[in-house]
């Protein structure tokens, strides 16, 4: 089921934050300097996403009554990174947030995988709240969320604050799906396509794909793409083949519409380690090199095993004879596309934001990569992403939290975070050409400068005149 909504939208929110948390509701959220010593020059995280990057800034999550608390959790600290060259970047600029939200139900039906988490904080209406809270702090141009199955509500919510939404429900019996949302003065919808993988013979999961156009730039386009990978750590073909098939899509899109950029957000059910995670960053895979239970590394990410109680390593399985007799025709065919190819390919160049912006040891695993995007009682490790191809650059990152802190919390959701995921968020750029940057420069200098002092916070800001 698809459904699309676009109501007028509002410039009103009340859940909204402001750099004054005297005078907003939600009190106990604050923005500070960054402490990271990644961090560049510190400044208001409610700024709009398309003013200059050069800012950086703190996001610290505190209890502005102080009480005895047992719960760790009181305190997390996320801060962005930016980019340390951005000569290659234009002025033109939007941000794209990627959450998988943990659906209501799925939360009830699973509650094995949260044995070390309180029952309130497990309630929706609470994550609801919290998952609200948190959004609108990093004020997003764009939404790309998955387990959603309360989308009514959260749409009441997002509409009211200038967002337009569509959503794309899985297939079969369960009750959620993925959903997009956009600011609507920021952007314009060209052509929206909803895949339905059980199309394809690949399970119940879906995914979309939104061409979007800059209201303020028409020349600046951008597709972004939003999916929620199988989760089943045994079927590596078919997360294989719904990859596969996104981008492919993505492509064909990216074609019809002069070659636009691409943005692919979501909960891919991958680790960084995994051979699917090399297909998408080096866009091909011999398949026959892994063994087809292995394929997205996730069996690897039990707590006791990342946190060191159990140390395993994760190879290829390859096997020197009798290659096919683990690889079925009709598997390899999921996986590639064809029973006869064994080389899983795609014609993008893909980058990931995380890995390409270098975080702090503490956040970071040697791929670059987050070094958990998602921990309850079975799993701690990263499976969350945002890629990107020709013709956007990443200009900065929020950074997730230090795996000390994260484990602190005992597992998520927990008091301070709404989801059993972390949201990614990264600030794009399209990138400029050398005639662009000549044209860039040449304007700057032919504009004077004007230095205003705001009375109120102290801060010089400079102006064209």
């Amino acid at each position: 089921m698809a459904c699309h909504i676009n109501f007028s939208s509002s410039a009103f929110t009340p859940f909204l934050f402001t750099n004054n948390t005297n005078h907003h509701p939600f009190s106990e959220f604050k923005f500070n300097s960054p402490t990271s010593n990644t961090s560049s020059s510190s400044s208001s995280l409610s700024s709009s996403s398309s003013s200059s990057s050069s800012r950086s800034c703190t996001r610290r999550w505190f209890n502005s009554v102080r009480r005895r608390n047992s719960d760790n959790s009181s305190e997390i600290l996320r801060h962005w990174i930016e980019a340390p060259n951005q000569s290659h970047a234009s002025p033109e600029r939007f941000t794209v947030a990627s959450y998988n939200i943990l659906a209501d139900r799925n939360a009830k039906q699973h509650s094995d995988l949260y044995l070390n988490v309180p029952s309130r904080y497990i309630s929706w209406d609470r994550r609801k709240t919290l998952i609200s809270n948190e959004l609108f702090g990093w004020d997003p141009d764009i939404l790309c969320l998955q387990e959603v199955d309360k989308y009514v509500e959260l749409s009441d919510i997002l509409v009211k604050a200038g967002y337009t939404g569509t959503y794309k429900r899985r297939t079969g019996d369960t009750a959620d799906g993925c959903a997009m949302f956009w600011k609507a003065d920021k952007f314009r919808l060209l052509e929206e396509e909803g895949i339905q993988f059980k199309d394809f013979g690949l399970c119940d999961n879906v995914a979309q794909l939104l061409v979007f156009e800059m209201c303020e730039s028409e020349s600046r386009r951008v597709i972004v793409g939003n999916i929620h990978v199988l989760y089943n750590p045994n079927r590596g073909e078919v997360k294989l083949g719904q990859i596969r098939f996104l981008l492919s899509r993505a492509g064909a899109l990216s074609e019809k519409w002069g070659s636009a950029p691409i943005v692919l957000a979501g909960d891919f059910n991958i680790t960084p380690q995994s051979g699917i995670y090399k297909f998408l960053s080096s866009s091909e895979l011999n398949i026959l090199l892994y063994e087809r239970k292995e394929l997205s590394g996730q069996k690897s990410c039990r707590p006791a095993q990342v946190l060191g109680e159990k140390k395993e390593t994760v190879r290829p399985f390859i096997l020197l004879d009798g290659l096919l007799k683990c690889w079925t025709d009709e598997e390899v065919k999921v996986a590639t596309g064809d029973s006869e190819r064994h080389l899983a390919a795609h014609s993008l160049k893909l980058n990931s934001s995380y890995a390409t912006l270098n975080g702090s040891a503490s956040t970071r695993g040697f791929s670059g990569e987050p070094l958990a995007t998602s921990y309850h009682s079975k799993f701690l490790g990263t499976v969350d992403y945002l890629w990107y191809s020709e013709g956007i650059v990443p200009t900065r990152v929020l950074d997730t939290v230090p795996i000390d802190d994260l484990v602190r919390t005992g597992g998520l959701p927990c008091k301070r975070v709404g989801s059993d995921h972390l949201a990614l968020v990264s600030e794009f750029s399209f990138s400029v050409t050398n005639n662009e940057s000549t044209e860039m420069v040449a304007a700057a200098a032919a504009s004077p400068r004007i230095y205003i002092e705001d009375w109120q916070s102290g801060i010089i800001r400079e102006e064209n005149n």
